[in-house]
Protein backbone atom coordinates (compact mmCIF):
# COMPACT_ATOMS: atom_id res chain seq x y z
CA UNK A 1 0.00 0.00 0.00
CA UNK A 2 1.50 3.35 -1.07
CA UNK A 3 1.78 5.74 1.85
CA UNK A 4 1.74 9.48 2.34
CA UNK A 5 5.04 11.30 2.90
CA UNK A 6 4.85 11.08 6.68
CA UNK A 7 3.93 7.39 6.44
CA UNK A 8 7.03 6.34 4.50
CA UNK A 9 8.90 4.88 7.52
CA UNK A 10 5.81 2.80 8.33
CA UNK A 11 5.38 1.60 4.75
CA UNK A 12 9.06 0.68 4.48
CA UNK A 13 8.94 -1.32 7.71
CA UNK A 14 5.75 -3.09 6.62
CA UNK A 15 7.47 -4.00 3.35
CA UNK A 16 10.51 -5.32 5.20
CA UNK A 17 8.34 -7.51 7.45
CA UNK A 18 6.47 -8.90 4.46
CA UNK A 19 9.72 -9.66 2.65
CA UNK A 20 11.06 -11.45 5.73
CA UNK A 21 7.88 -13.53 6.04
CA UNK A 22 8.14 -14.49 2.37
CA UNK A 23 11.79 -15.46 2.84
CA UNK A 24 10.90 -17.60 5.88
CA UNK A 25 8.13 -19.32 3.97
CA UNK A 26 10.36 -20.10 1.00
CA UNK A 27 13.44 -21.20 2.95
CA UNK A 28 11.58 -22.94 5.79
CA UNK A 29 13.69 -21.10 8.38
CA UNK A 30 12.47 -20.16 11.85
CA UNK A 31 13.00 -16.43 12.28
CA UNK A 32 9.85 -15.79 14.27
CA UNK A 33 11.72 -13.88 16.97
CA UNK A 34 13.07 -11.43 14.38
CA UNK A 35 9.60 -10.98 12.89
CA UNK A 36 8.19 -10.34 16.37
CA UNK A 37 10.79 -7.64 17.05
CA UNK A 38 10.00 -5.91 13.78
CA UNK A 39 6.24 -6.14 14.37
CA UNK A 40 6.63 -4.65 17.86
CA UNK A 41 8.73 -1.87 16.37
CA UNK A 42 6.08 -1.31 13.68
CA UNK A 43 3.28 -1.11 16.27
CA UNK A 44 5.24 1.45 18.29
CA UNK A 45 5.97 3.48 15.14
CA UNK A 46 2.32 3.46 14.10
CA UNK A 47 1.12 4.66 17.50
CA UNK A 48 3.80 7.32 17.71
CA UNK A 49 2.90 8.58 14.23
CA UNK A 50 -0.90 8.43 14.20
CA UNK A 51 -1.48 9.59 17.77
CA UNK A 52 0.45 12.80 17.06
CA UNK A 53 -0.83 13.89 13.67
CA UNK A 54 -0.76 17.56 12.75
CA UNK A 55 -3.82 19.22 11.20
CA UNK A 56 -2.14 19.10 7.77
CA UNK A 57 -1.41 15.39 8.11
CA UNK A 58 -5.08 14.78 8.93
CA UNK A 59 -6.04 16.73 5.82
CA UNK A 60 -3.77 14.44 3.81
CA UNK A 61 -5.43 11.36 5.34
CA UNK A 62 -8.87 12.84 4.59
CA UNK A 63 -7.82 12.91 0.92
CA UNK A 64 -6.26 9.44 0.86
CA UNK A 65 -7.24 7.74 -2.44
CA UNK A 66 -8.04 4.45 -0.69
CA UNK A 67 -10.34 6.03 1.89
CA UNK A 68 -13.93 4.67 1.78
CA UNK A 69 -16.42 6.85 -0.09
CA UNK A 70 -20.19 7.28 0.19
CA UNK A 71 -21.11 4.24 -1.93
CA UNK A 72 -18.66 2.11 0.08
CA UNK A 73 -20.40 3.02 3.34
CA UNK A 74 -23.85 2.52 1.82
CA UNK A 75 -22.84 -0.99 0.75
CA UNK A 76 -21.24 -1.80 4.11
CA UNK A 77 -23.89 -0.53 6.55
CA UNK A 78 -27.15 -0.38 4.59
CA UNK A 79 -29.29 -2.71 2.52
CA UNK A 80 -31.86 -2.48 -0.27
CA UNK A 81 -30.30 0.71 -1.67
CA UNK A 82 -32.21 2.23 -4.60
CA UNK A 83 -30.54 5.24 -6.21
CA UNK A 84 -32.70 8.18 -7.32
CA UNK A 85 -31.53 10.36 -10.20
CA UNK A 86 -31.98 13.88 -11.51
CA UNK A 87 -33.11 17.26 -10.24
CA UNK A 88 -36.10 17.42 -12.64
CA UNK A 89 -34.68 20.67 -14.01
CA UNK A 90 -31.40 20.02 -15.83
CA UNK A 91 -29.63 16.67 -15.38
CA UNK A 92 -28.33 14.02 -13.00
CA UNK A 93 -25.19 15.05 -11.11
CA UNK A 94 -23.08 11.96 -10.48
CA UNK A 95 -20.99 13.76 -7.85
CA UNK A 96 -24.03 13.62 -5.55
CA UNK A 97 -25.50 10.22 -4.64
CA UNK A 98 -29.14 10.13 -3.50
CA UNK A 99 -31.44 7.24 -2.76
CA UNK A 100 -33.52 5.07 -0.45
CA UNK A 101 -32.10 2.37 1.78
CA UNK A 102 -32.50 0.46 5.02
CA UNK A 103 -30.34 0.90 8.11
CA UNK A 104 -31.14 -2.44 9.73
CA UNK A 105 -34.96 -2.24 9.89
CA UNK A 106 -35.08 1.56 9.72
CA UNK A 107 -35.98 2.99 6.29
CA UNK A 108 -33.83 6.02 5.47
CA UNK A 109 -32.99 8.45 2.71
CA UNK A 110 -29.26 8.66 2.05
CA UNK A 111 -27.35 11.48 0.36
CA UNK A 112 -23.63 11.92 -0.16
CA UNK A 113 -20.79 13.25 -2.26
CA UNK A 114 -19.07 10.60 -4.36
CA UNK A 115 -15.48 10.71 -5.62
CA UNK A 116 -13.84 8.33 -8.09
CA UNK A 117 -11.05 5.78 -7.68
CA UNK A 118 -9.31 6.47 -10.98
CA UNK A 119 -9.11 9.25 -13.55
CA UNK A 120 -12.05 7.97 -15.60
CA UNK A 121 -14.35 7.67 -12.59
CA UNK A 122 -13.16 10.99 -11.14
CA UNK A 123 -14.12 12.72 -14.37
CA UNK A 124 -17.51 11.03 -14.19
CA UNK A 125 -17.94 12.05 -10.53
CA UNK A 126 -16.30 15.46 -11.06
CA UNK A 127 -13.88 14.70 -8.21
CA UNK A 128 -16.77 14.89 -5.73
CA UNK A 129 -17.53 18.53 -6.60
CA UNK A 130 -21.28 18.87 -7.12
CA UNK A 131 -23.01 21.15 -9.63
CA UNK A 132 -26.24 23.06 -8.85
CA UNK A 133 -28.26 20.11 -10.13
CA UNK A 134 -26.57 17.94 -7.48
CA UNK A 135 -27.77 20.21 -4.68
CA UNK A 136 -31.22 20.48 -6.23
CA UNK A 137 -31.39 16.68 -6.50
CA UNK A 138 -30.40 16.39 -2.84
CA UNK A 139 -33.12 18.85 -1.81
CA UNK A 140 -35.71 17.04 -3.94
CA UNK A 141 -34.88 13.76 -2.24
CA UNK A 142 -34.90 15.36 1.24
CA UNK A 143 -38.36 16.75 0.55
CA UNK A 144 -39.37 13.24 -0.48
CA UNK A 145 -38.02 12.02 2.86
CA UNK A 146 -40.18 14.59 4.63
CA UNK A 147 -43.25 13.51 2.69
CA UNK A 148 -42.79 9.89 3.77
CA UNK A 149 -41.34 10.76 7.21
CA UNK A 150 -38.00 9.04 6.67
CA UNK A 151 -34.81 10.12 8.49
CA UNK A 152 -31.97 11.45 6.33
CA UNK A 153 -28.33 10.30 6.35
CA UNK A 154 -25.80 12.65 4.71
CA UNK A 155 -22.21 11.66 3.91
CA UNK A 156 -20.04 14.73 3.28
CA UNK A 157 -16.86 14.34 1.24
CA UNK A 158 -16.02 17.19 -1.11
CA UNK A 159 -13.26 19.76 -1.58
CA UNK A 160 -16.06 22.20 -2.45
CA UNK A 161 -18.90 22.88 -4.86
CA UNK A 162 -17.84 22.99 -8.52
CA UNK A 163 -16.83 26.60 -9.39
CA UNK A 164 -16.96 26.32 -13.18
CA UNK A 165 -18.71 28.75 -15.52
CA UNK A 166 -21.54 26.33 -16.31
CA UNK A 167 -22.24 25.75 -12.63
CA UNK A 168 -22.31 29.49 -11.95
CA UNK A 169 -24.57 30.08 -14.95
CA UNK A 170 -27.03 27.49 -13.62
CA UNK A 171 -27.16 29.11 -10.17
CA UNK A 172 -24.61 27.39 -7.94
CA UNK A 173 -24.80 29.92 -5.11
CA UNK A 174 -28.60 30.02 -5.28
CA UNK A 175 -28.87 26.23 -5.14
CA UNK A 176 -26.66 26.05 -2.04
CA UNK A 177 -28.40 28.99 -0.35
CA UNK A 178 -31.79 27.40 -1.03
CA UNK A 179 -30.63 24.15 0.56
CA UNK A 180 -29.43 26.00 3.67
CA UNK A 181 -32.85 27.59 4.08
CA UNK A 182 -34.93 24.55 3.25
CA UNK A 183 -32.91 22.04 5.27
CA UNK A 184 -33.57 24.14 8.35
CA UNK A 185 -37.28 23.35 7.85
CA UNK A 186 -37.20 19.66 6.82
CA UNK A 187 -39.29 18.05 9.58
CA UNK A 188 -37.48 14.70 9.83
CA UNK A 189 -34.24 13.83 11.67
CA UNK A 190 -31.09 14.61 9.66
CA UNK A 191 -27.69 13.16 10.54
CA UNK A 192 -24.60 14.37 8.66
CA UNK A 193 -21.17 12.73 8.81
CA UNK A 194 -18.01 14.19 7.29
CA UNK A 195 -16.22 11.08 5.99
CA UNK A 196 -13.33 12.81 4.21
CA UNK A 197 -13.14 16.39 3.02
CA UNK A 198 -15.69 18.92 4.23
CA UNK A 199 -14.93 21.90 2.05
CA UNK A 200 -16.75 25.23 2.15
CA UNK A 201 -20.32 25.73 0.91
CA UNK A 202 -20.04 22.52 -1.07
CA UNK A 203 -20.15 20.64 2.23
CA UNK A 204 -22.57 22.94 4.05
CA UNK A 205 -25.01 22.75 1.13
CA UNK A 206 -26.08 19.33 2.46
CA UNK A 207 -24.76 19.81 6.00
CA UNK A 208 -27.62 21.50 7.86
CA UNK A 209 -28.42 18.62 10.20
CA UNK A 210 -29.67 17.91 13.72
CA UNK A 211 -26.41 16.13 14.50
CA UNK A 212 -23.09 16.59 12.68
CA UNK A 213 -20.23 14.15 13.22
CA UNK A 214 -16.72 14.12 11.77
CA UNK A 215 -14.46 11.11 11.31
CA UNK A 216 -11.24 11.38 13.29
CA UNK A 217 -9.07 12.01 10.21
CA UNK A 218 -11.50 14.20 8.28
CA UNK A 219 -11.75 17.96 8.12
CA UNK A 220 -14.59 20.50 7.94
CA UNK A 221 -13.67 24.03 6.92
CA UNK A 222 -14.83 27.24 5.27
CA UNK A 223 -11.93 26.96 2.82
CA UNK A 224 -9.19 24.49 1.91
CA UNK A 225 -5.76 25.00 3.54
CA UNK A 226 -4.28 25.70 0.10
CA UNK A 227 -6.93 28.32 -0.66
CA UNK A 228 -6.46 29.97 2.71
CA UNK A 229 -2.68 30.07 2.27
CA UNK A 230 -3.02 31.60 -1.18
CA UNK A 231 -5.29 34.36 0.13
CA UNK A 232 -3.57 35.19 3.42
CA UNK A 233 0.09 34.64 2.53
CA UNK A 234 0.02 34.54 -1.29
CA UNK A 235 1.88 31.26 -0.93
CA UNK A 236 0.27 27.84 -1.36
CA UNK A 237 3.29 26.24 0.33
CA UNK A 238 2.00 27.60 3.63
CA UNK A 239 -0.95 25.18 3.52
CA UNK A 240 0.30 23.26 6.63
CA UNK A 241 0.28 26.53 8.61
CA UNK A 242 -3.17 27.39 7.26
CA UNK A 243 -4.48 23.98 8.35
CA UNK A 244 -3.40 24.71 11.92
CA UNK A 245 -4.88 28.22 11.90
CA UNK A 246 -8.22 27.12 10.42
CA UNK A 247 -8.96 24.74 13.34
CA UNK A 248 -10.54 22.31 10.90
CA UNK A 249 -10.07 18.95 12.65
CA UNK A 250 -12.48 17.10 14.91
CA UNK A 251 -11.27 18.17 18.39
CA UNK A 252 -11.23 21.88 17.50
CA UNK A 253 -14.59 21.68 15.73
CA UNK A 254 -16.07 19.94 18.75
CA UNK A 255 -14.64 22.55 21.13
CA UNK A 256 -16.19 25.35 19.05
CA UNK A 257 -19.60 23.66 18.94
CA UNK A 258 -19.57 23.28 15.15
CA UNK A 259 -19.94 19.50 15.34
CA UNK A 260 -21.48 17.16 17.89
CA UNK A 261 -19.18 14.16 17.79
CA UNK A 262 -15.83 12.83 16.58
CA UNK A 263 -15.98 9.23 15.33
CA UNK A 264 -12.74 7.31 16.02
CA UNK A 265 -10.96 5.66 13.10
CA UNK A 266 -8.75 2.57 13.03
CA UNK A 267 -5.06 3.31 13.61
CA UNK A 268 -3.71 4.68 10.34
CA UNK A 269 -7.02 5.86 8.93
CA UNK A 270 -10.38 4.57 7.71
CA UNK A 271 -8.81 2.82 4.70
CA UNK A 272 -6.82 0.54 7.02
CA UNK A 273 -9.97 -1.18 8.28
CA UNK A 274 -13.09 -0.09 6.33
CA UNK A 275 -15.32 -2.65 8.07
CA UNK A 276 -14.41 -1.28 11.50
CA UNK A 277 -15.06 2.38 10.64
CA UNK A 278 -18.30 1.39 8.90
CA UNK A 279 -19.44 -0.31 12.11
CA UNK A 280 -18.51 2.80 14.13
CA UNK A 281 -20.57 4.96 11.77
CA UNK A 282 -23.53 2.60 11.92
CA UNK A 283 -23.53 2.69 15.71
CA UNK A 284 -23.43 6.52 15.70
CA UNK A 285 -26.31 6.73 13.20
CA UNK A 286 -28.45 4.24 15.08
CA UNK A 287 -27.88 5.93 18.46
CA UNK A 288 -28.58 9.44 17.18
CA UNK A 289 -31.68 8.51 15.20
CA UNK A 290 -33.08 6.72 18.24
CA UNK A 291 -32.69 9.94 20.25
CA UNK A 292 -33.96 12.28 17.52
CA UNK A 293 -37.02 10.19 16.69
CA UNK A 294 -38.28 10.72 20.24
CA UNK A 295 -38.69 14.45 19.53
CA UNK A 296 -41.85 15.86 17.98
CA UNK A 297 -41.63 17.98 14.81
CA UNK A 298 -41.63 21.37 16.56
CA UNK A 299 -38.97 20.39 19.11
CA UNK A 300 -36.78 18.91 16.39
CA UNK A 301 -36.86 22.07 14.27
CA UNK A 302 -36.35 24.40 17.24
CA UNK A 303 -33.27 22.48 18.37
CA UNK A 304 -31.85 22.44 14.83
CA UNK A 305 -32.34 26.21 14.52
CA UNK A 306 -30.82 26.81 17.95
CA UNK A 307 -27.83 24.63 17.09
CA UNK A 308 -26.84 26.65 14.03
CA UNK A 309 -27.70 30.04 15.54
CA UNK A 310 -25.37 29.19 18.43
CA UNK A 311 -22.28 28.52 16.29
CA UNK A 312 -19.71 31.25 16.84
CA UNK A 313 -21.42 32.67 19.91
CA UNK A 314 -18.98 33.16 22.79
CA UNK A 315 -19.43 34.16 26.41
Amino acid sequence: MAGLDFEKPIVELEKKIQELKTFISEKKIDLSSEVKKLEDRLEHLRKDTYHNLSAWQKVQLARHPLRPYTLDYINMIMSDFVELHGDRLFSDDKAMICGLAKLDKRKVVVIGHQKGRDTKENLKRNFGCAHPEGYRKALRVMQLAEEFQLPVVVFIDTPGAYPGIGAEERGQSHAIALNLREMMCISVPIMAIVIGEGGSGGALGVGVADRVAVLENSYYSVISPEGCAAILWKDGAKAPLAAEVLKLTGPDLLKMGIIDEVIPEPLGGAHRDPAKIAQNIKEVLTRNFKELEELDKDALLKLRYKKFRGIGVTG
